[in-house]
C-alpha cells in the first residue's frame, strides 16, 4: 500500500466505506456506523473548509499582486469571467438536450403522470398561473371525481420542513432588488465574512480590492506584505499536504456514514430510492459523465494542445476523487490548487487568481443537473416546455449559478428559483431530495475539473502553462517534499 498512489488508495477508501455500509446496514449496525465513524468524515471536510477559506484569501492577494500590471489583471480577470461563463452555457445546453432525448420523466407509468398533472393545474389554480401547453384535466368531467380526490390528498399532506426552508430562502433571493447581488459583493466586516461559508465572493472582492492596491504603492512598501502573503499561503498548502495523507481514512469514512443515514438498517430503502428516481438519475449521470470526459477534454484539446487525455486525467485523479467525497468545490479547493499548479504545470500566478474564483461561480456540474431536474420534473407531470421557457431555464440557471455559492444548500435553493422561473411548482424538489446526495458528489466532480480545465486555457494564452508529462501527480502531496 505504502507504494500505492494515492488517489488510488482513496478510491479504495470510497469502495470500502460502501460496503461497510451496506455490511453494517445488513448487521443493524448502522448507529453505530453514524456515531463512531461517519465523524471522521466530517472532521475532513471541517479540515478542508478551515484550510480553504484563508487560501482563497491569501492565495487571490498573491496571485493579484504577482502580476504586476494592473491592465493585465483586468485582461485576466475578463477572459477568466468570460471562459466560465461558455462551459456553464455549453452544460445547461448539454443537460437540456439530454433531458429531452432520453425523456426520463415520461418513462414513468401513465396513471401516476395523470395524476401528477392534476396535482399541477390545482397549484396552478390555486397561484392563479396561466397552464400555457392547452391541456387542462381539470375541465374534463371524466377527471372531475380524481381531481376531487387528490385535491383532499393534497390538503391532507404535511408541508416538508427542509423545502418550506430552501423556498423561504429562494423567495428572500429573489424579492431582493436588482443590484442586491452586487451590494451583497462588498463587505461590511471582513471577519464575518471570513467565518460565513456562504460569504466567499464577499472574501474573493476583498482580496481582489487588497492585491490590486498592493499595485498602487512604492514596491519597497510593497514588498514585506507580498513575502508575508506568499509565506502563509505556502503554510497553509503544506497543512493540504499532511491533511491528505490521511485521506483515504477520511474518505472511508465519509462515504460509510453518507449511504449509512440514507439505508438505516434496511439496504432495501437505497435501492427502492435508486429504483423510483433511476431514469432521472442515469440522465444526470450521464450528463456529468459527458462533461468530464467528453467536453472538457475535447476543449482542452483545441485550446491548450500540450496536455494528453490520459495526463489531464492523472494530473487531476487526486482533486477529483477528494471533490467526489467531500461534495464541496470549496472544501476541494486547496488539493485542486496543488494538483493545477504541480501536475499541470499552470503559474502559479494563475492558480491563484482563477481556482478561487471558479470555487465560487463556476458550477458547470450544479446547472447541468438543474436544467435535466426542472425537464424532468415537468415530464413527470406532463408538462411540455415551449423552446422559449426552455431558454428562460438556461438563462435563470447561469445566472443563477454565479450568485449560488453565497446561500445555504446553492443547489437546491438555486433549483427552486429555476422551477419558479418557468411556472413550477418549487416544492417538486422534495421528489429529486433522496438521490440529491449521491448526484451532489458527482456534479462536484465536474465543476473542479471545469476550473481546471479553464485555469489551463488561461494559462495557455499568457503563456505561464508548463506541463511536464513525467512528473508524478502524488510527489505534490508529499510533506517531506
Amino acid at each position: 500500500m505504502g507504494k500505492l498512489a494515492l488517489h488510488w488508495k482513496i478510491i479504495i477508501g470510497l469502495i470500502l466505506g460502501v460496503v461497510w455500509a451496506l455490511i453494517s446496514s445488513k448487521l443493524g449496525w448502522s448507529s453505530f456506523t453514524i456515531n463512531w465513524i461517519a465523524p471522521f468524515g466530517t472532521i475532513f471536510i471541517n479540515l478542508l473548509k478551515l484550510i480553504a477559506v484563508p487560501l482563497v484569501l491569501f492565495s487571490i492577494i498573491n496571485g493579484v499582486a504577482g502580476i504586476g500590471d494592473p491592465s493585465s489583471l483586468g485582461r485576466m480577470g475578463g477572459k477568466t469571467l468570460l471562459a466560465y461563463l461558455v462551459t456553464t452555457v455549453l452544460a445547461v445546453a448539454l443537460g437540456l438536450t439530454l433531458v429531452n432525448v432520453v425523456g426520463p420523466g415520461k418513462l414513468v407509468d401513465q396513471e401516476s403522470r395523470i395524476d401528477n398533472r392534476i396535482s399541477y393545474e390545482l397549484w396552478a389554480q390555486e397561484q392563479g398561473l396561466e397552464i400555457k401547453d392547452g391541456v387542462n384535466y381539470l375541465q374534463d368531467p371524466a377527471f372531475l371525481e380524481r381531481a376531487g380526490r387528490i385535491s383532499e390528498l393534497v390538503k391532507a399532506s404535511p408541508e416538508d420542513a427542509s423545502v418550506s426552508e430552501k423556498m423561504k430562502t429562494a423567495n428572500a433571493t429573489k424579492e431582493a432588488g436588482p443590484l442586491q447581488p452586487l451590494v451583497d459583493l462588498v463587505p461590511q466586516n471582513l471577519f464575518k465574512s471570513l467565518t460565513d461559508n456562504g460569504l466567499m465572493l464577499q472574501i474573493i472582492f476583498f482580496a481582489i480590492f487588497f492585491g490590486v492596491c498592493l499595485l498602487f504603492i512604492p514596491s519597497e512598501k510593497s514588498a514585506p506584505v507580498i513575502k508575508i502573503v506568499d509565506s502563509i499561503m505556502e503554510v497553509f498548502l503544506k497543512m493540504v499536504d499532511f491533511v491528505m495523507q490521511a485521506s483515504p481514512f477520511f474518505v472511508f469514512a465519509l462515504l460509510a456514514g453518507v449511504i449509512s443515514k440514507m439505508a438505516g438498517d434496511d439496504i432495501g430503502k437505497v435501492v427502492e430510492i435508486f429504483k423510483g428516481l433511476s431514469w432521472y438519475s442515469l440522465t444526470v449521470f450521464l450528463g456529468l459523465v459527458l462533461m468530464i470526459f467528453v467536453m472538457y477534454p475535447l476543449i482542452l484539446k483545441l485550446l491548450v494542445r500540450v496536455i494528453p487525455y490520459k495526463g489531464f486525467f492523472k494530473a487531476m485523479g487526486l482533486a477529483q476523487t477528494t471533490a467526489f467525497s467531500t461534495s464541496s468545490s470549496a472544501a476541494t479547493l486547496p488539493v485542486t490548487m496543488e494538483c493545477v499548479e504541480d501536475n499541470l504545470g499552470v503559474d502559479k500566478k494563475i492558480t491563484s487568481f482563477v481556482l478561487p474564483i471558479g470555487a465560487t461561480v463556476n458550477m458547470d456540474g450544479t446547472v447541468l443537473y438543474q436544467a435535466v431536474a426542472v425537464v424532468f420534473l415537468a415530464q413527470l407531470h406532463m408538462i411540455d416546455l415551449t423552446i422559449g421557457q426552455q431558454l428562460t431555464i438556461v438563462l435563470t440557471a447561469t445566472l443563477a449559478s454565479i450568485g449560488s455559492a453565497a446561500v445555504p444548500s446553492a443547489g437546491l435553493v438555486m433549483l427552486i428559483i429555476v422551477l419558479g422561473s418557468v411556472d413550477l411548482n418549487p416544492a417538486w424538489i422534495a421528489i429529486i431530495f433522496p438521490v440529491d446526495r449521491i448526484l451532489d458528489m458527482c456534479r462536484t466532480v465536474v465543476n473542479v475539473t471545469g476550473d481546471a480545465t479553464v485555469s489551463s486555457i488561461i494559462a495557455k494564452g499568457e503563456g505561464m502553462l508548463h506541463y511536464d508529462a513525467t512528473k508524478n501527480p502524488d510527489d505534490a502531496f508529499d510533506p517531506e517534499k
